[in-house]
């Protein structure tokens, strides 16, 4: 019984933590705060030979309309060598390209930088076996845990 009620727990644990989550986001942790780690991002970016298309401040934006959001800004950024070979596989990509970043603080005053897994957006478009995508979704990882890391 007690073996029971454990496995029942770790089962409704799992399925709270998944009801978080959120399909084909990657949400990675920051210590820093939300405009140091768009910041650094952006320049890590650049840094990469990535072209930075836009920023956007969605809290900013929110304050124009007497609104309140906490910080939430998304960086617009990428490259025709990596985006290109990815449209490739599924013209229909280019609907999810640029690729995207988002820093964010959450309730807890927690900052996240997330984006979307290029190897579920190849899924998405029915090009699961798409290697650039695989190549991409690297990169980005390396990106963001550079950000965020020390």
């Amino acid at each position: 019984m007690k073996t029971l009620n454990i496995i029942f727990g770790l089962a409704l644990l799992f399925a709270i933590t998944n009801a978080n989550a959120v399909e084909g986001l990657i949400s990675v942790k920051s210590p820093l705060s939300a405009k140091t780690t768009m910041d650094k991002f952006e320049n890590l970016a650049k840094q990469k030979g990535l072209n930075i298309f836009a920023r956007i401040d969605h809290a900013a934006g929110a304050k124009k309309v007497e609104q309140q959001l906490r910080p939430t800004e998304v960086l617009i950024f990428g490259n025709p060598k990596g985006g290109t070979p990815l449209i490739q596989c599924a013209q229909t990509i280019g609907i999810d390209l640029p690729l995207k970043a988002l820093v964010w603080e959450d309730a807890q005053s927690q900052v996240w930088l997330s984006y979307n897994d290029p190897t579920y957006i190849a899924e998405r478009h029915n090009v699961p076996n798409c290697l650039v995508a695989t190549k991409l979704s690297k990169v980005l990882a390396a990106l963001a845990d550079k950000t965020v890391g020390p």
